[in-house]
């Protein structure tokens, strides 16, 4: 195992070397920029639409589930150990500046959120069931016809789903369940298998219902106990900030961590967390009903504000405040556990423990759908029972796997599938930029509410 380790952890640090964070943030960039700041100046719009109760008429639009759906859905999937353990993990390898640039990897990020969201929703097809089929390898296919990237997308997002989507969240609720409870991994891992099972089976309506439930009201729970924890120590909140700041840039003579580490473990979390350009949320934006690609996009672009923004920041900065994650010699979820009960005893351990295994089992629950999306893609609807038994055993196999392990291959799986979604991202922004153009202008003139 400790060998296997090694060699994620060797070729992560080229898959996420220079070349990826280049293509990563100069896509978010140059979209921020084509769209002209658009995750700004329609921010509101977009919340507004994400949050609205659906219409009498949009039960009319084509699609499969609501826009408050798919973004739960995709919520579901982001909104989950990334939030919680990923944060710590960041600090504790790159330093408080970590948090800094996972700050701007999702402000940046909204854009190209909206963008895979544009392209989702305008190439996506209907399938031999009836259902919505969308994401990277359909508008790659469709809008570039280079079918062997779509292809090669859709391989990285299968083994992507076994990482980030089963084991590391089956792997970090086993280890909160054992910190707090002193319960075996294994019987932790057969729980949540089961209770994969029994929703997955009901595919996406049966997804998006469950993640509907779960994710408003954990969220809700956990950022509020996360803001009570910064209004008891308030006098602490503006150093933690400056602290975060200033390590961002190395200029804090404390920290041991270079600039290098902040900036690539903040920017590989905060991609982890809200998965801005890997190509995984636009697959439950194209089962949306809706009347444009862009309506969807913008409630698309509200999950990296929710869950990087809001979340991401009230667990950093509460690490930040405890100061732990430079003694305790701990890391991921026992390390925010331990902190959260440190600054709010008694509840706080709690809210951790509980919240990491709500968000983690939601996001169990969307990763499946992505990719079985992907799986259908390469061998068509009769793969995926076969995939859906091999995830579920996944869950079990990642409660009991080494935490090293499961991190590093995370990480080497998220920036292969990142890649050709980055790629056809550039190469087809006259698209995004033509439909957002044809979506303002309708709204304008009254075509489109």
């Amino acid at each position: 195992m400790e060998a296997l380790q090694n060699f994620f952890e060797w070729l992560g640090s080229y898959v996420w070397g220079l070349p990826l964070l280049i293509l990563l943030g100069g896509t978010a960039i140059y979209l921020t920029l084509r769209l002209a700041f658009l995750q700004v100046t329609m921010l509101p719009t977009a919340l507004k639409q994400a949050f609205s109760p659906p219409k009498a008429h949009h039960h009319d639009h084509e699609g499969d589930i609501s826009h408050f759906s798919a973004l739960m859905t995709a919520l579901s999937a982001t909104i989950g150990t990334g939030n919680i353990a990923g944060v710590a993990t960041a600090i504790v390898s790159g330093g408080p500046g970590a948090v800094f640039w996972m700050w701007i990897t999702a402000f940046f990020g909204m854009a190209t959120k909206y963008g895979e969201a544009v392209l989702a929703v305008k190439y996506r097809v209907t399938n031999e069931k009836g259902e919505m089929s969308g994401g990277p390898m359909y508008y790659i296919e469709r809008g570039l016809n280079m079918k062997w990237m779509a292809v090669l997308f859709a391989v990285f997002g299968v083994l992507a789903s076994f990482g980030i989507g089963s084991s590391v969240q089956a792997n970090s609720v086993a280890q909160a369940i054992q910190t707090s409870f002193d319960i075996n991994p294994w019987i932790t891992g057969i729980g949540l298998t089961i209770l994969t099972g029994i929703v997955v089976l009901g595919g996406i309506q049966s997804i998006s219902k469950a993640s509907s439930y779960i994710v408003p009201f954990m969220a809700i729970v956990y950022v509020a106990g996360g803001l009570a924890i910064i209004c008891l120590h308030f006098d602490k909140v503006g150093p933690a900030i400056s602290l975060i700041c200033r390590s961002a840039f190395g200029l804090d003579a404390m920290m041991g961590a270079t600039v290098g580490m902040a900036v690539r473990y903040g920017v590989a979390r905060g991609v982890f967390s809200n998965e801005s350009g890997m190509g995984s949320a636009p697959i439950a934006a194209a089962a949306a009903k809706t009347d444009h690609p862009s309506r969807q996009a913008l409630v698309s672009m509200t999950g990296t504000f929710l869950d990087t923004i809001v979340v991401c920041s009230i667990t950093g900065v509460v690490l930040v405040i405890g100061g732990l994650y430079q003694t305790s010699g701990e890391s991921g979820a026992a390390l925010t556990t331990h902190t959260f009960n440190d600054l709010l005893p008694g509840p706080g351990g709690w809210l951790v423990t509980f919240g990491l295994i709500f968000f983690a089992y939601s996001t169990i629950l969307g990763w499946c759908y992505y990719g079985e999306k992907c799986a259908s893609y390469l061998g068509g609807e009769r793969i995926v029972p076969i995939y859906r038994i091999i995830y579920v055993v996944s869950v079990l196999l990642g409660a009991g796997v080494n935490l090293g392990l499961v991190w590093a291959a995370s990480d080497v799986f998220n920036g292969l599938m990142a890649v050709p979604n980055l790629i056809a991202l550039l190469l087809m922004s006259n698209v995004i930029v033509a439909e957002t153009k044809d979506f303002i202008m309708k709204r304008r003139s009254g075509e489109l509410p």
